[in-house]
């Protein structure tokens, strides 16, 4: 017997919006009778706002698909189409107040019900993105798996097979799963630790041509609508060498000029570290 929340029962005994919306803009239909669930999702849209009015469902499936479809239709209600795909599939599980972990798979196929019905809306392909079938029992992809993965943070084959039922059937694939986890697991830990390294410090040719790159795209213009000009002299260790050219060289205001805007324009595109002084030629 599973575990399911007051919720999911209420929304399972008391499913809101069943049936078709009486104006079909956008039409979601994922899963199959084959697997053992199956959703069609409608919704009708408010064009000139672009607002969904109205979402009803019909589902094959289990008392958690049932009641994901229902929530799912409660929660899109007087949403933007563009606020409604930010839903994922574990905010349809947090709003039933949590699914047993084998049933996530029907919050996902809410998730992808409602891309397919607002894409269809849009009058747009559904953004699946085509990739090699790993579960040929379910018809499960690579891309499919990677996704659910990632936006889940997913580290076992019993957790892939709960929310996509890959690896649920025959179980030859089991193999095929468990080495897409474990490159993805890989590729995360190597970006978390790229992310946690310090900063490659640059040489002092990669600085010098940074400097004068930044120069010439942010800074000399500016001066040049005022008359002035800037002049790289040197650049050793941080501190940048330059000489004021125009007015700008005669100006009062040169040293707010070198501070408050040359030396503050190579900190943000160059490095923070680095001191403009200026030499009188």
């Amino acid at each position: 017997m599973w575990d399911y929340t007051d919720k999911v029962k209420d929304f399972f005994e008391n499913p809101r919006n069943v049936g078709e919306v009486d104006r079909i803009d956008g039409v979601g239909e994922v899963g199959s009778l084959a697997c053992g669930d199956a959703l069609r999702l409608t919704i009708q849209v408010d064009s000139s706002l672009g607002k969904i009015e109205d979402a009803k469902f019909q589902t094959f499936g289990c008392a958690s698909a049932i009641a994901s479809s229902s929530a799912l239709t409660e929660m899109i209600k007087g949403l933007s189409t563009q606020d409604a795909l930010q839903i994922t599939n574990k905010d349809i599980a947090d709003y039933l107040g949590g699914l047993p972990k084998e049933k996530m798979h029907c919050s996902v196929l809410g998730r992808e019900a409602l891309e397919a019905a607002i894409a269809d809306y849009l009058g747009e392909a559904p953004k699946k993105e085509e990739g090699e079938v790993i579960c040929e029992c379910f018809g499960v992809t690579d891309r499919d798996i990677e996704r659910v993965v990632i936006e889940n943070n997913l580290t076992t084959l019993e957790e892939v097979t709960d929310y996509t039922k890959a690896g649920g059937g025959c179980g030859s694939c089991h193999e095929k799963i468990e080495a897409l986890l474990y490159r993805i697991m890989t590729k995360r830990q190597q970006e978390a630790q790229e992310a946690e390294a310090p900063p490659k410090k640059l040489t002092n040719i990669q600085k010098i041509k940074l400097i004068d790159e930044t120069i010439d795209r942010e800074i000399r213009p500016a001066l040049k609508t005022d008359g002035g000009d800037i002049e790289l002299v040197d650049v050793e260790g941080d501190l940048v060498l330059v000489a004021l050219k125009g007015t700008c060289s005669t100006c009062t205001a040169s040293q707010f000029t070198l501070k408050d805007y040359v030396e503050q324009k190579l900190k943000e595109f160059v490095t923070e570290e680095l001191t403009v002084v200026e030499v009188k030629q």
